[in-house]
């Protein structure tokens, strides 16, 4: 008899959370009289949600936290790049970060004229109070097209020369006014502060005068294309598109 007792006490327990007896439970609270019955059904009720909510609870404190939680990713443009040896992938990526990404045709900027017949977009003013002034001992990145080589993907014109593929530093360094480059380019360049990025057009005949001149940079023996461009250009218009980004300035 004793051992039946706690049976009974568990199945009485168990219908507590029974929908239908619920359910005849709650059309009796609608009577005057509440007995004792009642309020076990109520406080079963209250046990389940309670225990309901303990569990959602629980469930949002241990969510798992997104895998880049905590970390910002902005600090991440300063690690080096996997397998750059030299750190001029580095090193150019993080400009880029600074400076933004290059030049495109599709911006709406005016050229603007100079007495020597060069012309200049400006994309980006740059930083520091250093500017290129004659005598500057200056260091760039630069790229040259042949605008008469255009194409669909190409709109400025195919390239000839580039730092990047025809320097060892990926830059060109000279002092203003020694006559290592075409002075109607340096004329262009005059104002640039370090980071400035300039698109600096050459017409033709400032070309050729620079050619006859040897002030042109040339591409390498191993630039083949380039070399090519750069030999035919003159059986054509000849006028170049100078991209120039300021790196040093003293």
């Amino acid at each position: 008899m004793k051992s039946i007792i706690p049976l009974l006490a568990i199945l009485s327990s168990c219908q507590a959370f029974s929908p239908s007896l619920q359910s005849s439970r709650t059309r009796e609270l609608s009577t005057a009289q509440v007995d004792s019955t009642d309020h076990i059904t109520l406080e079963s009720g209250c046990g389940r949600r309670s225990f309901l909510t303990k569990v959602s609870t629980a469930a949002l404190l241990f969510a798992s936290t997104p895998a880049n939680a905590g970390i910002d990713p902005s600090a991440l443009k300063a690690l080096p790049v996997e397998g750059d040896t030299t750190g001029a992938a580095s090193r150019l990526r993080q400009i880029e970060a600074v400076n933004g990404p290059r030049p495109e045709d599709t911006k709406d900027i005016a050229f603007e004229k100079l007495p020597s017949g060069a012309s200049y977009r400006e994309y980006r003013e740059g930083k520091g109070e250093a500017t290129i002034q004659p005598g500057s001992k200056v260091a760039v990145e630069m790229s040259i097209r042949c605008r008469s080589f255009a194409t669909a993907n190409e709109p400025g014109g195919l390239k000839y020369f580039s730092t990047k593929e025809d320097t060892e530093f990926n830059e060109l360094a000279w002092t203003i006014g020694s006559g290592e480059l075409p002075p109607e380019l340096e004329e262009a360049m005059m104002g640039m502060r370090r980071g400035a990025l300039r698109r600096i057009e050459l017409p033709s005949t400032v070309v050729f005068s620079a050619r006859k001149a040897d002030t042109l940079p040339l591409p390498s023996e191993k630039n083949k294309d380039g070399k090519r461009r750069f030999e035919n250009l003159f059986k054509t218009d000849a006028t170049l598109l100078f991209e120039v980004l300021v790196t040093r300035i003293k």
